[in-house]
């Protein structure tokens, strides 16, 4: 059922514009799928720059051809708008020859070598130790689940490289996002919670480590030819700075 969950429906639960029987279907998918429940707080994102970008639009538009445009359109009488309507008008420029395409072109050219990692911090900032303390840690399971990862990105992983001081290795698992595979393998750390290593396809060539912090936990990311790492992690961001050499030291030998 998940799959077949649109974008809109998504949106009108968001809006509270569903009947308890549909919110309480969605309930259950969110609790059964880690990844839609990505996919709504993809939806439900507010800091995205949507005023620079009409901004922009404006400078560029005709503007009489559009006021002609929307004086066409019909005004709702309901003194709020809802993200629905909003996008249906949306929609209805788009039909009348407005090229929405270009409202994001460029920031999203900015923004796409480091969204992924937006992604990422968007599900860890979920995980709690319990979510990580059950699962099982032996390394049968943790080859299995590093096979998966390594037909699916090209690597070579092994529980040897990826071990690090006190935080244990939990779990090996690839996420997916509008078709771009992630792989995450997790970990625990005694003092400072969940943790995670996250790798995804790049060419966008070879750099070093570079640091962020978002939703409250630290990020180092590097990348080499092929691939974009990052290591998230509520530890300060020296600590991760140096397990993060461990590791680039290792998966690379």
């Amino acid at each position: 059922m998940n799959a077949k969950l649109s974008d809109e429906q998504l949106v009108a639960y968001l809006d509270n514009q569903l009947d308890a029987e549909q919110r309480s279907r969605i309930d259950a998918a969110l609790a059964e799928d880690p990844m839609l429940g990505l996919r709504l707080q993809w939806l439900d994102r507010s800091s995205m720059p949507f005023k620079s970008a009409y901004d922009e639009v404006t400078r560029q538009a005709p503007v009489e051809r559009l006021q002609a445009m929307l004086d066409t359109q019909p005004v709702p009488t309901r003194p709020a708008l809802s993200r629905r309507w909003f996008l249906a008008a949306a929609a209805g420029l788009l039909a009348g020859g407005v090229l929405a395409d270009r409202l994001f072109l460029g920031w999203q050219t900015s923004q796409q070598t480091h969204n992924w990692r937006g992604l990422v911090a968007d599900y860890m900032v979920l995980y709690v130790p319990e979510t990580l303390d059950h699962l099982p840690s032996d390394e049968a399971t943790q080859l299995a689940q590093l096979r998966t990862i390594d037909a699916r990105l090209g690597l070579n992983l092994l529980p040897a490289k990826l071990a690090l001081p006190r935080a244990q290795f939990k779990r090996a698992q690839i996420l997916e996002y509008d078709g771009v595979a992630i792989a995450q393998i997790t970990y625990l750390d005694p003092v400072h919670g969940p943790m995670a290593l996250c790798v995804t396809r790049s060419n966008s060539g070879s750099r070093h480590f570079a640091k962020e912090r978002r939703h409250g936990m630290n990020i180092v990311y590097w990348s080499d030819m092929e691939h974009a790492w990052m290591l998230i992690g509520r530890n300060s961001p020296v600590d991760l700075e140096e397990m993060a050499t461990q590791l680039r030291t290792r998966i690379r030998a």
